[in-house]
């Protein structure tokens, strides 16, 4: 009988010659002339240039590495290929009951860090104001292909894909019977999945990026609010947001070859999005600090994986409709989904207990509101903890 697979302690530790390799490369960046001023034709030449600045002479990796290493990081081995983790247990104390333990799954141009600041509080709720009774046990893997996770040997690496690893990684690796799920962008997809996959082991999802693309019920007419809903996605969506998909989509081997050379225009492609995508109103650090910035950007170079994360985009044509999501379901809107029809979300997630409109926060919501995200997932998974 074969013994079930395990997961070893992992400490991140970038190469000294890497990083000399990297301040070489910096100092000899060749900055782009605007094609027009500011971030209208993409990401700032000048605000790059100072990004870049601050990299080479201010940015000081090794700080931010001892950071990152202050959680537990593991590495489990899935098929022969390493699936990379932090695994936060629960705070010890006199609770009641035992923690829940919560996936959290991260999207693109994202990476483990993203849900750091929001696994500190639901791992230790007390610290921040909660309640003991309300701590989980938080596991956020690194997607396929992404930082220290490899991708599989053969096959597309899509969220069913994705999800049936995550179940294997809580179940055979961790031991857990059951668990939650959260995830957004990327993550939101994954998250459906192991909803709709793995009913017996899953006890409910959270998301703050609802299916965008619910099977259709000729029996069940459009509501007005999504009628109103669907008119202006096609309408009031210009398309000048997505080229980016379509080269990952359709050409990422191509983009990978310039972004894997140039840690200067692998820092253009990623600072963009924070800024385009965070609620952040055009004032990209009023949200992502330059640290925070180049953490993200400088794991993606040390490991070089900015390729190897465009796979998603590329075999998302392969990826089947999700269908209906029977267990458990909360949803957290935020400005980018601002006018989502509550009916919409109801086509996929058919048992909707938490329903949450938009306030504050955007596309990476726990970098930007952890705060907020940790309440709702606190009040969601509140009555579905065993025992409860």
């Amino acid at each position: 009988m074969s013994s079930l697979p395990q997961a070893a302690p992992f400490t991140i530790d970038v190469p000294d010659d890497l990083l000399a390799d990297l301040a070489e490369r910096l100092a000899r960046t060749r900055f782009p002339r605007p094609t027009a001023s500011g971030w209208r034709a993409g990401t700032d030449p000048d605000y790059l240039r100072e990004l870049v600045t601050y990299w080479r002479s201010g940015f000081d990796w090794r700080a931010r590495e001892r950071d990152l290493n202050a959680v537990p990081h593991y590495i489990a081995t899935l098929d022969g290929r390493r699936v990379h983790f932090v695994h936060l247990r629960a705070a010890a104390s006199g609770a009641t009951r035992s923690p829940l333990p919560l996936v959290l799954t991260h999207g693109w141009p994202s990476s483990f860090v993203e849900m750091l600041p929001l696994a500190a509080r639901l791992a230790d709720p007390v610290a921040y104001g909660g309640e003991q009774d309300d701590a989980f046990d938080v596991v956020v893997p690194s997607l396929p292909g992404f930082v220290f996770s490899d991708l599989p040997t053969a096959g597309p690496v899509t969220p069913p894909v994705v999800a049936d690893l995550w179940a294997r990684l809580m179940t055979d690796v961790l031991g857990y019977s059951t668990f939650g799920a959260y995830g957004g962008d990327i993550g939101s997809h994954v998250t459906g999945f192991l909803g709709a996959r793995h009913r017996q082991q899953v006890v409910g999802i959270h998301t703050h990026h609802p299916n965008l693309h619910p099977v259709l019920d000729d029996a069940q007419p459009l509501s007005p609010a999504e009628h109103a809903y669907l008119k202006a996605r096609s309408t009031e969506h210009d398309g000048g947001d997505d080229g980016y998909a379509a080269i990952q989509s359709t050409r990422p081997d191509t983009l990978a070859a310039a972004l894997l050379d140039s840690p200067a225009g692998l820092a253009a492609w990623i600072v963009e999005k924070y800024r385009a995508w965070g609620d952040c109103r055009g004032d990209l650090e009023s949200r992502f600090s330059k640290d925070l910035l180049l953490t993200v950007t400088t794991l993606y170079w040390a490991t070089g994986t900015i390729g190897s994360s465009f796979r998603p985009y590329y075999d998302d044509s392969r990826t089947p409709p999700l269908g209906a999501v029977h267990v458990p379901a909360g949803v957290r809107l935020t400005p980018e989904d601002r006018d989502y029809p509550r009916e919409y979300a109801e086509r996929v997630y058919r048992d909707l207990r938490q329903w949450r409109g938009a306030t504050r926060g955007g596309h990476f919501l726990p970098l930007e509101e952890p705060d907020l995200l940790a309440d709702d997932l606190r009040d969601f998974f509140r009555p579905l903890r065993r025992g409860a």
